[in-house]
């Protein structure tokens, strides 16, 4: 286990034949971390005897031995890159003892509990949230129960009102006691405006289309 290197699956290798980098992820909310870039030694080196190579021309030999020992302690180069990445990704993520998942200490871990955030919620996070939920849901009930409409003469936008018309030609009174298109006494007869049916007065609503009377 000494040699073994202890870390989270979720990382990428950046590394390059220039050198080394590696990409981390909290396993948690996903958030990232690079390590910072190393040098490989190998690479140079097998940089400068390929150069030499090309330079003298034709020194094909010096070249495929730069490959083929770049490639036997590249291994060892990048085990050791990896475990000094790993060391310093240890310093913003941690393991949870519960899940066996590396957390950021940024946003998923809770120091208190020594726990990811997960296993072991931020009681006054949550407590926050729930909070601000209710009081949204409060707002939505509040909103629906109030009148939005107090200030509003719907009568004047399209209403109809009932009338009282004449019951020989049927024309709407003018207020007197005789039709003022025919002469005919107007009896206390109301129509309502919405389909024309008659209804007894203090009627609030016709009975035949449920038009608003007054």
């Amino acid at each position: 286990m000494a040699g073994m290197i202890h870390f989270t699956n979720n990382y990428r290798d950046c590394s390059t034949d220039n050198g080394f980098q590696f990409e981390f992820y909290c396993d948690g909310c996903g958030t990232g971390l690079m390590s910072q870039f190393k040098t490989s030694k190998m690479g140079m080196a097998g940089g400068v005897l390929k150069a030499a190579g090309n330079f003298f021309g034709g020194l094909s030999g010096a070249s495929s031995a730069a490959d083929s020992t770049r490639e036997l302690m590249r291994g060892k180069e990048r085990d050791e890159s990896l475990r000094e990445a790993v060391d310093e990704a240890k310093k913003v993520f941690k393991l949870c003892g519960r899940c066996g998942k590396w957390n950021c200490v940024i946003a998923c871990w809770n120091e208190k509990r020594n726990l990811c955030e997960k296993c072991a919620p931020d009681l006054e996070e949550e407590l926050a949230s729930v909070q601000d939920n209710v009081k949204v849901e409060q707002m939505w009930r509040k909103a629906r129960s109030a009148d939005m409409l107090s200030d509003v003469d719907i009568t004047q936008d399209g209403g109809k009102k009932a009338t009282v018309n004449c019951s020989v030609c049927g024309a709407p009174s003018t207020g007197g006691k005789f039709c003022g298109d025919c002469g005919a006494e107007v009896k206390a007869k109301l129509f309502c405006t919405g389909c024309g049916g008659e209804y007894s007065p203090g009627t609030k609503f016709c009975g035949t289309c449920g038009t608003k009377l007054g």
